[in-house]
């Protein structure tokens, strides 16, 4: 392979919308853009945005609002003929981005590689509610029409990449589940490039405009990240302490559901869906925060849960996917069963009554989310890309 100089990066989402995956690409790209060209092309909630000149790498936008043909053809042009001046071809998206990408790269003769940081079948078929069941049990399902389509597309995908990038040892497992040789699989723990808001806890408070006791939660509103369960359990919260109060980030499908559970129970002055934050923004929630509950059926490997720790919030999780490899139980934090509505509430009572066990989670959760730095992850990345 002839030295490498430029890098096509293909991403199903990038900033200013939300999530691990977003994030990762902005942390890799600023890094790689350093030594190499490097272009990014992605599916965005936004035609243009600002921040985009102050990038050392190209973006190329794709707005998502598109007529669904046109949006899609669109990208997958851009990607194709794009792959002709890349010397490597690295991408996010299993499905819309992978399949022109893996085109263009055979097509002009480059080396292809793919991230799975999911089941994109599982994902549809519960958004479109095709399953009710988790990730694990969706494994060993049949799968058939749309959804049994897109899965067989995804592990295509995965067999003809030249090498795979998985964020955890849970994902590598399920990868591999779909026959894919575990020769071709390198798990890559994220980096977390997040800076604290450098502001105290009582006028973080005031600059949100919520008070009291805050229970953080931050993610993509789709039904495995387990908001409904959290909204649910408030009446309940609010009997240990009037003074609970629950602030949910993200934006998503879920949106309406969570807006119409919150009227139906009363619970305006209890719960506040506040909608997709910049990182500065979740910064200054963070900061507010005394409790950051995450209570998600899947995670391949959770940004939020590193970004709460190293803002130095105490955390509570399920003990699902990934979270496993970051949540020692007990030590940096909490973990119980997924919409385990009994533990939940123990595990959020037993830390908020007991403020020596917080301080021991919020010390341990920072030790915890230095070893994952993004400068790790990048010398990690580019030994598998630029081989």
């Amino acid at each position: 392979m002839k030295k490498v100089k430029n890098i096509l990066i293909v991403t199903g989402i990038f900033p200013p919308d939300i999530g691990g995956p977003a994030s990762y690409v902005r942390i890799l790209a600023q890094r790689l853009s350093k030594d190499y060209k490097v272009k990014v092309i992605t599916y965005s909630s936004v035609r243009k945005h600002e921040q985009d000149k102050n990038y050392q790498f190209k973006v190329k936008r794709v707005w998502k609002k598109n007529f669904w043909f046109f949006k899609h053809a669109s990208f997958g042009l851009k990607v194709f003929f794009t792959c002709k001046n890349s010397d490597i071809v690295y991408s996010l998206s299993t499905l819309s981005g992978a399949i022109p990408s893996l085109i263009g790269a055979r097509f002009f003769k480059k080396k292809f590689y793919l991230r799975i940081a999911g089941d994109y079948a599982w994902q549809v078929a519960v958004e479109k509610n095709k399953t009710d069941l988790l990730i694990d049990d969706f494994q060993k399902a049949k799968k058939t029409g749309w959804i049994g389509f897109l899965h067989k597309v995804q592990v295509r995908a995965c067999k003809s990449a030249d090498e795979i990038i998985v964020p955890s040892k849970y994902l590598a497992g399920i990868v591999r589940g779909w026959g894919v040789s575990g020769d071709k699989i390198t798990t890559i723990y994220n980096g977390v490039a997040f800076k604290s808001a450098d502001i105290g806890q009582e006028e973080a408070k005031k600059k949100v405009g919520i008070y009291g006791d805050i229970l953080l939660s931050a993610g993509r509103l789709v039904p495995w990240k387990g908001f409904r369960m959290l909204i649910k359990i408030m009446p309940r919260l609010s009997d240990i302490s009037q003074l609970f109060r629950l602030v949910i980030v993200g934006d998503g499908s879920d949106k309406k559901i969570l807006e119409s559970m919150v009227k139906n129970l009363g619970l305006e002055r209890k719960v506040y869906l506040v909608g997709r934050k910049s990182q500065e923004e979740l910064a200054t929630y963070l900061a507010a925060a005394d409790t950051f509950v995450l209570n998600s059926g899947y995670e391949g490997f959770s940004h939020q849960i590193l970004e709460a720790m190293t803002a130095g919030v105490p955390v509570i999780t399920t003990a699902v996917g990934g979270n496993k490899e970051i949540v020692r139980q007990g030590e940096n934090g909490f973990m119980v069963k997924y919409q385990d509505e009994f533990n939940l509430i123990e595990a959020i009572r037993s830390l908020w009554q007991d403020l020596e066990l917080r301080e021991e989670f919020k010390k341990e959760g920072k030790k915890t989310a230095e070893h994952f730095s993004s400068e790790k992850m990048f010398e990690e990345t580019i030994r598998v890309l630029i081989n």
